[in-house]
C-alpha cells in the first residue's frame, strides 16, 4: 500500500481556525508566514493548504472584503503584485497555465470572506488525475519550505 504523507494538512482537517485575519498583520498568525513579498498596498504569500504546487495568494494589505472597496492605487498595486507573483512562479515552477481568480462571499466559495484575496494556481497538463476523483486526495509534489526557499531565491535575483 502506498502512503501519502501531508502532516501540514491536519489543522485543516481538524478545522482549527486561527484568530485574526490571515492577511492583516502576520502577528495574528502562529505558523510560518510564507510571505514571498510585500508592496505598498499588497502582500503575496504561499497558500499553506494548496490546490496545486506553487499556489499563491495575493491580497491588499488593507482589510477589505470586496474589489469595490479598493482605492484606485490599491487596485493597481494589487494587480501589479499578481503579475509579479505570476512571473516569479513562471521562473520557479514553470507551469503550463494558471487558474487566477477570487471568490467573494461564502456563496461564491470564499473560505476567508472578510479579506479580499486572489488565488494564483499554477497548472500543468495532466495535473488532475484519478486521485482527487477516486480518493478525494490531491498530491502536492513539493514541500512548502522547499518552494518558499526557491521563490525567495529567485526573487532576490530579480531585485
Amino acid at each position: 500500500m502506498d502512503k501519502l504523507w501531508a502532516p501540514w494538512r491536519i489543522n485543516y482537517i481538524r478545522n482549527k481556525k486561527q484568530k485574526g485575519c490571515l492577511f492583516c498583520g502576520g502577528s495574528a498568525r502562529k505558523r510560518k508566514d510564507y510571505i514571498i513579498f510585500k508592496t505598498a498596498h499588497a502582500i503575496a504569500l504561499l497558500n499553506i493548504f494548496p490546490y496545486n504546487n506553487g499556489h499563491m495568494m495575493v491580497s491588499p494589505l488593507r482589510h477589505v472584503a470586496g474589489i469595490d472597496q479598493l482605492k484606485d492605487e490599491e487596485a493597481l498595486d494589487l494587480f501589479r503584485a499578481i503579475k509579479r507573483a505570476q512571473k516569479l512562479l513562471d521562473k520557479v515552477v514553470k507551469p503550463q497555465g494558471y487558474n487566477i481568480g477570487l471568490n467573494m462571499g461564502r456563496a461564491a466559495g470564499a473560505g476567508i470572506t472578510g479579506h479580499l484575496h486572489i488565488h494564483i494556481v499554477p497548472r500543468w497538463l495532466g495535473d488532475s488525475n484519478f486521485m482527487p476523483a477516486m480518493f478525494d486526495t490531491k498530491i502536492i509534489s513539493q514541500s512548502l519550505d522547499e518552494l518558499y526557499k526557491e521563490l525567495k531565491n529567485a526573487l532576490s535575483k530579480t531585485a
